[in-house]
Formats: structure tokens, sequence, C-alpha cells
């Protein structure tokens, strides 16, 4: 439901995020398949990959493809005025791509989470949303949030002479707006109430509720800021720079503050995801006499 130059980024973010929610459930599920001694239950049955697929499948795709026929310039970016420019690839791209991409990033984060980096697993999900945010604020030419904020074709083409509340206006009191109210509520309510869900039912896991450092509501909030609050301050920091100094110099300056914000071990992001109890370790299954698998695990 969102233009299609951003959805595979957004999909790729949504699986990812998806991975990291259910982390722990994703741990158990790999010790119960080594502890059955060769591996007999496919991959593709593990049930939260499954679930994320129908998600990007059922909801996803059918209301990216219902606002690609309802306003194709504006679910283009403008690049095609009408039915008539939208290039078959395009439909292609989007009602292929959007599953392909959850399904990336949901493995991408479950390897990391598996192998104890936990941590890096929530990096893919900032990089989504960053990439997926940096297309909708800036975009390839500066006029990112022009081309999102212009409900018509000719809205985009006349954008320079009218104000920018005034072109907030058209968009707010648009139909295209209208169906995104009422998608949105459908696809976004179904992937936060997901995600809350999983990571609620993760907390309940023998063990798991000791490494959350703060209630449970604020740790969600936490987690909520960290995923999506943390890649649209970047994307906005970055499309501030490249104007300001240029793709040139803008894009390593930022590349450097961000390096600085993430990645030393005593950064402020770390921190915090820390106090959320996110997995953040390597399990290995070591069963005693008369233990089950799950309860038997060590922290490497």
């Amino acid at each position: 439901m969102i233009e299609i130059q951003a959805a595979l980024f957004w999909a790729y973010g949504a699986g990812a995020t998806f991975a990291l929610s259910a982390g722990r459930q994703l741990q158990v599920w790999e010790r119960l398949n080594a502890s059955e001694g060769p591996r007999t239950r496919s991959r593709a049955a593990n049930p939260y990959l499954t679930l994320t697929l129908a998600f990007a499948s059922v909801l996803l795709v059918p209301t990216g493809l219902f606002l690609l026929w309802q306003n194709p310039s504006w679910a283009t970016m403008h690049v095609a005025g009408g039915h008539g420019g939208v290039w078959a690839g395009f439909v292609l791209l989007y009602a292929g791509g959007i599953p392909v991409g959850a399904v990336l990033g949901f493995l991408a984060a479950q390897a990391l989470v598996l192998v104890g980096a936990g941590y890096w697993a929530y990096l893919q999900c900032v990089g989504g949303y960053f990439l997926l945010f940096g297309t909708l604020i800036h975009g390839w030419d500066g006029r990112g949030y022009e081309r999102f904020l212009s409900p018509g074709a000719d809205d985009f083409t006349h954008w320079p002479r009218d104000s920018v509340v005034n072109h907030v206006l058209d968009f707010l009191t648009s139909g295209t707006f209208l169906a995104l109210l009422v998608l949105g509520a459908a696809v976004i309510g179904t992937m936060l109430l997901t995600e809350i869900g999983w990571l609620v039912e993760g907390w309940a896991l023998p063990g798991a509720d000791e490494d959350r450092g703060v209630p449970r509501v604020v740790a969600v909030a936490i987690a909520g800021a960290g995923v999506y609050g943390l890649p649209f301050a970047g994307a906005l920091a970055a499309s501030v720079l490249v104007r300001l100094a240029g793709a040139w110099a803008g894009l390593p300056l930022f590349a450097v503050l961000a390096g600085l914000v993430l990645l030393p071990r005593r950064s402020p992001v770390r921190w915090l995801y820390g106090l959320v109890g996110f997995p953040d370790r390597h399990w290995r299954v070591e069963p005693g006499a008369g233990e089950s698998p799950v309860t038997s695990v060590r922290p490497a």
C-alpha cells in the first residue's frame, strides 16, 4: 500500500522486524529441531515465517495493487501519468517482489538471531525502514516528499506554484489519502499487533522476562521508537545533509554519524536495545538427564 519505489524496502524491514519480534520463539523452534537429531522439520514449516509470508501476500500485495489501479501516478511516484504509462514489469515487481522481500528480511534477521547477533538483526530492521523513509522523504531527486504529498500528476507538476501547507491540505482531502487511511488501518494495525504479540509471547518463555530492563509497556514503546522512529529521524537527517552539503559530502558524513550512533558497544541505541529484552545470545541444546530441550538450554 505504498509507492512502488519504496515498497520493497518496507517489505524487507517488515520481514526483519517480524523475525526480531519472534526471536526467542525462533530459538526455541531451532532447539526443537536440533533435539530430534537429524533434521525432520522443514524450514518452510516455521509458523512465524509462514505468517510473515501470509502478511506480505494477503495484505501488502493486494492493497498495493489496489492503489496502483486507483491512482497509478501516485503509486509510481508520478513516473507514470496514468494506466497507459504503467509498465507491466512494475506490476510484476510489486506483486512478486513484496513477498520475496519480506521473506529475505525475515531470513536475514532470523539467521542473525540464531547465532546470537540479535543487535545486528535489529539493524536489518533499521536499514530497511531507513531506505523506506529515505525514498519517501528525499527520493532520487530530492523531491520524495513532494511526490508523496501530490495525489495527482498535475499537483506534482504545479508544486512550486503553491505553498506546502496547501499541498498537504489537498493531499489530506484526497481520495488517495482516504484509501491510505482505510487500508493502512488494516495493514499497519495487523503488522503492529503481530509484532507486539510476538514480542510479549517471547517474554513469557522461561528466563526471557529477566532480560527486560523496563516494564512491558515501556519496552514496547522503546522498541517502536527504535524500529520506526530512529530510521525516520535518520532519513530526515540524511536528506538535510544532502541538501546542505550535496550528495558526495552529505552521504559520507551521514554514514560516519550513523556509525557513531549505532555501532559502538556503549552507544545509547545499544543500551536501549538491551532494555527491551530482545534475544542477544546464542543458545545451544545441552539436555541433561530427564530434562526437556527447552528447559535445559544454557547461554553460550
